[in-house]
C-alpha cells in the first residue's frame, strides 16, 4: 500500500502543489471570515502563483549538485525536473488570464508582491564578486516570506471583495487581520529555518535561528503565536463564537508542532504537518461553522 500511496504523496509535497493548496486555503479563511463568497479568480490565482514561484525559487538559480542535496524534496524535485520545469511555466502562464481578471488595485498589489518575490530568490546585487538576493540580506528572509504570504492571502481577497460588493470592511478590521496571519505565517517560517540551522550557517545566511540560536528561535515562534491570540481575544468581534475558538483551536497545534519540531526530524513532518496547519485552520473554521449552526 505504502508503494502505490508514497510517490502521489512525494508529489503533493515536494512538487509544491500542497503548498499552493495551502495558499488557497488561507484565502478561503479570509473570505470566511469577512462573510463574503469565494472569489474564483482570486483563488486561481493564489494557487498558480504560490506553485510557480516556489517552484521558480528552487530552479533558479538552482543547487550546484542537486543529486546529492540532503534535503529529499531537492533531490525528488530534480529527479523530476522536465515534469517540473513544464508545472512551472503552465502556473506562471496561468497567471497571464487571471490578472485581467481581477481589479486594477489588486493588479498594483499582485505586481508589487512578484517584484518582491523574485527578488527573493535572484542574485540581484553585488559586493565585489559576491552576488545575493534579498533573502540574503540578515533578518529579511522571515519578513519577506511572512509580508508576501501575508498580502496575499489576507489583502488580496479583502480588496477583491469589497471590489465586487461582497463584503464591506473597514481599514481597522482589515489591519487587524493582516496583523493576526502576519504572527501566524511568521512562526511557521521560522522551524524550516531551525531545519536548515547548521547550512545556513555554513553558507552565511543571517536567519533568525543563525542569529538567535535554536532555543531562542523557538521561544520567538511562540511569542509571535501568544500575540495572535491575544489579538483574536481583544478583537473578537462577534465574541467567543465559532470563528474564535476554530481559530484559537488551530493557533494552540501550530504552537504544539513547533515545539515538537527540531532540526532531526524529516522533511515530511515540516512540509506535512507544519505548512498543514494553513488547510487545518480552514477545515476546523468550517466545521465549527457547521457546528455552530446545527447548535
Amino acid at each position: 500500500m505504502k508503494k502505490i500511496f508514497q510517490p502521489a504523496f512525494d508529489f503533493l509535497l515536494f512538487s509544491n502543489v500542497f503548498m499552493a493548496l495551502c495558499a488557497v486555503a488561507q484565502g478561503l479563511v479570509t473570505f470566511s471570515l469577512i462573510g463574503a463568497k469565494p472569489v474564483e479568480a482570486v483563488i486561481g490565482l493564489l494557487f498558480t502563483s504560490t506553485l510557480g514561484i516556489y517552484n521558480f525559487s528552487i530552479l533558479f538559480p538552482g543547487e550546484k549538485d542537486p543529486e546529492h542535496s540532503p534535503h529529499k524534496r531537492v533531490r525528488w524535485f530534480f529527479s523530476h525536473y522536465r515534469l517540473m520545469v513544464t508545472l512551472t511555466i503552465v502556473s506562471l502562464l496561468s497567471l497571464i488570464p487571471l490578472f485581467f481578471l481581477i481589479s486594477i488595485e489588486s493588479r498594483i498589489l499582485l505586481t508589487f508582491l512578484a517584484v518582491l518575490s523574485f527578488a527573493y530568490s535572484i542574485p540581484l546585487f553585488s559586493i565585489g564578486d559576491q552576488k545575493f538576493g534579498l533573502r540574503n540580506i540578515p533578518g529579511l528572509k522571515q519578513f519577506l516570506i511572512t509580508l508576501v504570504w501575508t498580502m496575499s492571502i489576507v489583502l488580496l481577497p479583502v480588496m477583491e471583495a469589497q471590489h465586487l460588493h461582497l463584503a464591506n470592511i473597514s481599514m481597522r478590521d482589515t489591519t487587524i487581520l493582516i496583523a493576526k496571519r502576519f504572527l501566524l505565517i511568521g512562526a511557521l517560517t521560522v522551524p524550516f529555518d531551525i531545519r536548515d540551522l547548521f547550512e545556513d550557517r555554513q553558507s552565511g545566511l543571517k536567519t533568525i535561528a543563525v542569529v538567535w540560536g535554536e532555543k531562542n528561535a523557538y521561544l520567538f515562534c511562540q511569542v509571535l503565536l501568544a500575540g495572535y491570540i491575544v489579538l483574536l481575544f481583544l478583537f473578537r468581534g462577534n465574541g467567543f463564537n465559532g470563528d474564535f475558538w476554530a481559530l484559537t483551536l488551530t493557533v494552540v497545534i501550530a504552537g504544539w508542532l513547533i515545539f515538537r519540531s527540531s532540526w532531526e526530524k524529516n522533511e515530511y513532518y515540516y512540509f506535512f504537518y507544519v505548512d498543514g496547519i494553513l488547510i487545518l485552520q480552514y477545515l476546523v473554521l468550517l466545521l465549527f461553522n457547521w457546528l455552530s449552526r446545527i447548535i
